[in-house]
């Protein structure tokens, strides 16, 4: 698990296409589990349980055998803990609440559009006033800003005119194919 400077070999995109892959996947899973746990009222909780297991499974147990394999040191200065605790807790919460959008109506397609389309944009407002750019606000290039404003507009337009699933389509009420129809 070497790190290495931005943009020396390929090793990054791959993770971060892996990490659009799982994570374009989470929503469709998350919303079968919940459906698949036959509880209505409570189903989105106990998949939500579930979702805390695997991260145990991934994110606790996983570092702990990465870090004492390598023989890497223990210490923990308190900035890095506080600041990946905030990064865990908002997470988990961002998790949490695509189970109560779920839970109050969004569907995966929907729900998971308005995410990953306007996870980018606040990445990118957050990224600029914590690191603002040389030169100001007043040097950001027509570019940047028209693809911020193409994000939005990308997940709006996904979310609003996606296909609604064709005929002899095999979903079961409730899940993810199922749930897959013209939003207005």
């Amino acid at each position: 698990m070497a790190s290495g400077a931005a943009g020396t070999g390929s090793a990054w995109l791959i993770f971060a296409l892996m990490t659009v892959a799982t994570w374009g996947l989470y929503g469709l899973f998350l919303h079968q589990g919940q459906t698949s746990m036959a509880d209505p009222e409570m189903g989105r909780y106990k998949a939500f349980l579930f979702v805390g297991v695997a991260y145990f499974i991934t994110a606790v147990v996983g570092p702990l055998v990465i870090l004492g394999s390598s023989g890497a040191n223990w210490n923990f200065p308190v900035g890095g803990m506080t600041w990946s605790l905030l990064a865990g807790l908002v997470g988990a919460a961002g998790a949490f609440c695509v189970l109560l959008a779920f839970g109050a109506g969004g569907r995966p397609a929907v729900v998971m559009s308005i995410i990953f389309a306007g996870a980018p944009v606040v990445n990118a407002i957050v990224a600029l006033l914590w690191h603002p750019p040389a030169g100001g606000f007043g040097a950001l290039r027509w570019q940047f800003l028209t693809g911020i404003l193409l994000a939005a507009l990308g997940g709006f337009m996904v979310t609003k005119y996606k296909p609604a699933p064709g005929p002899g389509s095999h979903a079961q009420p409730g899940s993810p194919a199922a749930t897959v129809t013209k939003a207005h």
